[in-house]
């Protein structure tokens, strides 16, 4: 059965997926809490509830397999209308996994078929800040999320593992004008964020020189003639998708959901 601890949870799910051969990463907060020791302290602690992870679409029906005998139960109805997603839900502690299959789809959409080998037990962190910059309605949480990442990992355009690769990322905006202009209002407001949270000083000049260098980086990035077109229609139509809020886990066999 599921374990009482989120942490463990997410390493036993992890380790079975490898067993069997499944290729799963951790994504969202969990993801934060193993790459960045930052999130285990204040200022920057916070709940974790759920657990996210990046999976391959080839392998749906062994990782269906696999949260079954994992002790879940899978929101059957959600995970047959959606192809791209599957929810799986721990009916003991009352929580969740969602699963994304090839792509990360919320606000924006990323295909991250070609990352999920790269690094273990998590995305790039490049990726994985990706999709809390992503975010339309962001909120304090994710700006923690977003402080850790850049607490804990450089800017670099070597590539570097572990760190923030600032050419994939400004490759991301630079190919598609609204991923750009979500991330760029989102590094915008870390500034104001950074006393309200509670950073000390030291802590805010390193995010804020991370977080500046990135930007600059994505603003000097040659931008696709997609980009360029989309750029003269502006705000004038909506770059984004507002996803649906997250549901109550509940007994798919029982409720329909």
């Amino acid at each position: 059965m599921p374990l009482e601890s989120l942490n463990d949870e997410a390493d036993r799910i992890l380790k079975g997926a490898e067993e069997k051969g499944i290729t799963l990463r951790l994504l969202g907060g969990m993801a934060v809490s193993v790459r960045c020791p930052s999130a285990s302290k204040p200022p920057l602690s916070r709940r974790y509830v759920d657990i996210d992870v990046m999976g391959r679409r080839k392998e749906v029906a062994k990782i269906n397999q696999l949260f079954k005998e994992l002790g879940y139960k899978a929101r059957e109805r959600f995970n047959a209308l959606h192809g791209s997603r599957l929810i799986f839900n721990d009916m003991k502690n009352q929580r969740r996994v969602d699963v994304f299959l090839d792509v990360f789809q919320m606000c924006h959409k990323f295909d991250f078929r070609d990352r999920l080998a790269l690094e273990p037990k998590t995305i790039p962190v490049s990726d994985l800040l990706s999709t809390k910059l992503q975010i339309v309605e962001i909120n304090e949480k994710d700006i923690k999320d977003i402080f850790a990442i850049f607490l804990d990992h450089d800017v670099s355009e070597d590539n570097e593992p572990g760190s923030i690769d600032e050419r994939y990322v400004s490759k991301l905006c630079a190919d598609d004008w609204g991923v750009y202009k979500t991330f760029t209002t989102n590094l915008e407001k870390l500034a104001g964020y950074t006393e309200s949270i509670g950073l000390d000083q030291e802590q805010r000049k390193l995010v804020m020189d991370r977080a500046g260098k990135l930007k600059d980086s994505i603003e000097a990035a040659p931008k696709s003639m997609g980009w360029r077109m989309r750029a003269t229609v502006g705000e004038r139509k909506r770059w984004y998708e507002l996803p649906e809020a997250d549901k109550e886990v509940v007994d798919s066999a029982v409720s329909g959901s």
